[in-house]
């Protein structure tokens, strides 16, 4: 199923073994073809029982859908996912707000709330009990070399072998776009996001809160053991103070910037801060080489969707990738990584222009701004056609999906 030309080492080399990464070599291993999994750090080994991990991702209907076709998803739920029916979303200046129900559209859930290790994990056991994988750890990626119908990778454990694509899962600071020569645009946003595990004095309802603050969001994620996961987007100088703080000390101004929704803050884990940014690859895609997840795209995580939107970069690529192997076509040739591209690089740009102008709308002391986002919430809030359909769009259950994405795909 390699397509035409001389036999490679492997089909694809993906680098970076994250959520995103192994989402897509469970992909193409299951569909027959050999990949070659490459990452410098050693995978999450067993945690401590009730522990938390400060990374946590709000998953999509299709993201999941994506993970139970692919078999992980009931490891991740023997692991631990949370649950959520709800969304409560209001500004701090003003009045306006909006709640979600998945009542309203007929589901059981808006998503789940997923520790990042959790993922890792269920994905990796999953490859692992696939034919036709190698994993690479820890190794990193040194160099590429481009053959005649394959490119030569050169890893930092010494170890070299060809394969037909090589794609690239290494995060924002991706080594294989680096080395490919794409280039990126984007700008930081003047922002760090805190984050935390908290307990709270009443029950988070199963509910994903958040609060537009001047200074950016804030919300609160639900947790299965009846915990949130915080995170709590400000300029770089609040961060630090927040940081610095005794725990009683942030546990009582974190619940007083949430006006106490959830009563007094009982509890907090430690805190870990990292810097926010737009970033976007001048393009996906060079010869014989593709980006997905944050190695193409990173955006404001103010509604929790840089994850998913990585997942489907992986599901479309091993569409297109399964797809060509079948036709007998050479899986890195243009017209192939071309198409994956097209397909993913405009609901990427959209999605990240409309966080980007949430940020900039609701981060606004203008008046004027002001008074529009809240009649705004209020009126998305009573609309309750408009309302679905931003709900369906953000769950993942309209757009031009991959095979492994849709409701209901066999």
């Amino acid at each position: 199923m390699t397509g035409a030309g001389a036999r490679a080492d492997c089909d694809v080399a993906i680098v970076g073994a994250g959520m995103v990464g192994a989402t897509l070599a469970c992909g193409l291993a299951e569909g027959g073809l050999r990949v070659a999994l490459v990452e410098a750090t050693p995978p999450p080994g067993d945690w401590p029982a009730g522990s938390v991990d400060t990374r946590v991702s709000a998953l999509t209907a299709a993201s999941r859908q994506i993970f139970l076709r692919l078999g992980a998803w009931s490891d991740m739920v023997e692991l631990g996912v949370s649950p959520f029916g709800h969304m409560r979303v209001w500004d701090a200046g003003g009045r306006g707000s909006i709640h979600f129900d998945c009542a309203d559209i007929g589901t059981a859930q808006l998503g789940h709330i997923v520790e990042n290790r959790v993922m890792q994990r269920a994905l990796l056991a999953r490859a692992r009990g696939l034919g036709g994988l190698a994993l690479h750890c820890p190794a990193g990626l040194e160099t590429l070399e481009p053959r005649a119908a394959a490119i030569r990778v050169g890893l930092s454990d010494g170890g070299v072998f060809d394969a037909r694509l090589v794609v690239g899962a290494d995060g924002a600071a991706s080594r294989v776009r680096q080395l490919a020569g794409i280039g990126v645009r984007g700008w930081g946003y003047d922002q760090h996001a805190l984050v935390a595990t908290v307990a709270t004095e009443r029950p988070h309802e199963e509910t994903a809160w958040q609060r537009f603050l001047p200074t950016g969001p804030l919300a609160f994620l639900p947790l299965r053991d009846g915990r949130c996961s915080i995170v709590w987007s400000t300029d770089p100088a609040r961060a630090r103070e927040l940081v610095g703080l005794s725990d009683a000390e942030f546990m009582e101004r974190l619940a007083e910037s949430f006006e106490y929704r959830l009563g007094r803050v009982t509890g907090v884990s430690g805190r870990a801060t990292f810097p926010l940014r737009l970033q976007h690859a001048a393009g996906y895609t060079a010869p014989r080489v593709a980006l997905i997840g944050d190695a193409a795209h990173v955006i404001h995580p103010l509604a929790g969707q840089g994850v998913n939107l990585g997942l489907l970069d992986a599901a479309a690529l091993a569409e297109r990738v399964l797809d060509a192997a079948a036709a007998g076509m050479d899986i890195g040739a243009p017209r192939v990584l071309r198409g994956y591209e097209r397909w993913r690089k405009g609901d990427n740009l959209g999605m990240m222009l409309a966080m980007d102008g949430f940020k900039r709308l609701f981060g606004s002391a203008a008046s004027p701004l002001r008074l529009a986002r809240n009649l705004g919430l209020d009126f998305a809030d009573a609309a309750a056609p408009l309302k679905h359909a931003i709900i369906r769009r953000a769950m993942g259950l309209r757009g031009d999906l991959p095979r492994l994405a849709r409701q209901g795909y066999i």
